[in-house]
């Protein structure tokens, strides 16, 4: 019906999960949406998994233990990001979505260092340890220049990790392009016009768990983040329109349907 108006394609994207800390709330949202809309393609920005057990941050002022502690929690890791990763496929099935993207991300990147420093351990690469390619997914790695990042139209998508600070929509602009990215958990949109055309950065939130019990390392601060995905409406020339979706307390509405991602 949709591409009958004028609609040629039309996509879901979702940021930063952390799974196992994933928002279960916000994540039924996002599945209920996927079944209403039955988008044509959907894409994940990344840190799909929180991956603690192998994370930068709490082995960088001390030694890795041995491998017969780390293994088991990354074991365990494994299995909740694949639990949550089997959940959102599920809905895609339904959907008869079958163009999946994923955008690598820094927490995602973990899995491979560890890899890099135990290269006899390939089957904990990130790619290996979701089993992207037998998913169906075809899989952007961080680490790509930003000419190779994932592009739909006239709209990039990446993860997020190459410009920061306080305005890092604004600072997104620099690069020339449209872009829409996670990593950094809040909503943000900025735009400028150029010669050829506007353009914009959308950052768009998170949908982990967005609890202090779940995020100690913050130490209580207040945080700007939000839940949410957006809804990319494309049109012929790949000119394109972005709805931003904010989910609150588990809930949103879409299309003139209240979803409750709490029942």
């Amino acid at each position: 019906m949709a591409k009958d108006k004028g609609v040629i394609k039309r996509v879901i994207v979702t940021p930063d999960k952390h799974a196992p800390i994933h928002d279960k709330a916000a994540i039924n949202v996002v599945k209920k949406a996927i079944e209403i809309i039955k988008p044509d393609a959907y894409i994940d920005l990344g840190d799909l998994g929180e991956w603690a057990s192998v994370s930068h941050w709490q082995w960088k002022r001390k030694k890795m233990p041995p491998l017969e502690y780390i293994i088991p929690r990354i074991d365990k890791d494994v299995k909740g990001v694949n639990e949550l990763l089997d959940s959102i496929d599920e809905s895609l099935d339904k959907a008869n979505c079958k163009e999946k993207y994923l955008c690598g991300g820094n927490h995602d990147e973990w899995c491979n260092m560890f890899v890099d420093q135990h290269p006899y351990l390939p089957q904990y690469k990130f790619e290996n340890s979701v089993d992207l390619k037998g998913r169906g997914y075809k899989y952007y790695p961080s680490d790509l220049e930003p000419k190779k990042w994932l592009k739909i139209g006239k709209l990039h998508y990446y993860h997020g990790h190459h410009k920061s600070g306080m305005h890092h929509a604004k600072a997104h602009l620099q690069l020339g392009a449209n872009v829409m990215y996670g990593h950094h958990h809040g909503l943000q949109q900025a735009s400028v016009t150029h010669i050829d055309g506007p353009k914009s950065a959308w950052s768009l939130g998170c949908l982990k768990d967005m609890s202090p019990e779940k995020n100690r390392w913050l130490g209580g601060k207040a945080i700007n983040w939000a839940h949410a995905f957006a809804v990319v409406d494309y049109f012929r020339g790949g000119l394109f329109t972005v709805h931003i979706v904010q989910i609150i307390n588990g809930k949103t509405s879409l299309w003139g349907e209240l979803i409750d991602g709490n029942k």
